[in-house]
């Protein structure tokens, strides 16, 4: 078993969903990791992680309409907008995503369905550089 770890950078252009699917199973065939698991991390309050549709764009559409509709930035109750009228939003969104993933390793690729991808989520309606920390445990003897 041997571990590894590193950290991917994303640049976004403000909000939405950003993937990097492949940018994680380009990482796993640099190590060589064959079989094992696969742990992402988002260390940012204001975005956020998730594993969704990759194969039509109007899912990632709606996912992003549902989260605007959920939690809209023009409520006049937000008292925390220190940073911008996205704050609070920005908050409560990546509060009802996650901010880590367990994914499976086979094949030397992470082990998701058919039409799943994994996505960073973009809560800040501003472009940022975020950063994503995987964690991989391999199991296989390469």
């Amino acid at each position: 078993m041997k571990w590894h770890k590193t950290t991917l950078t994303i640049h976004t252009r403000g909000k939405g969903l950003y993937a990097f699917t492949g940018q994680v199973n380009a990482q796993l065939r640099a190590w060589g990791a064959r079989e094992g698991m696969c742990f992402l991390y988002c260390p940012h309050t204001s975005a956020s992680l998730t594993i969704n549709e990759n194969y039509d764009p109007s899912a990632r559409a709606d996912l992003e309409t549902a989260l605007e509709r959920l939690a809209p930035e023009n409520d006049t109750w937000y008292t925390h907008t220190i940073e911008g009228r996205d704050d609070a939003t920005s908050h409560i969104r990546a509060m009802l995503t996650d901010s880590s993933l367990a994914i499976p390793i086979d094949g030397g690729q992470l082990t998701l369905g058919t039409w799943q991808g994994v996505y960073l989520f973009e809560h800040r309606a501003y472009p940022h550089q975020r950063e994503v920390w995987i964690r991989v445990l391999n199991i296989s003897d390469e």
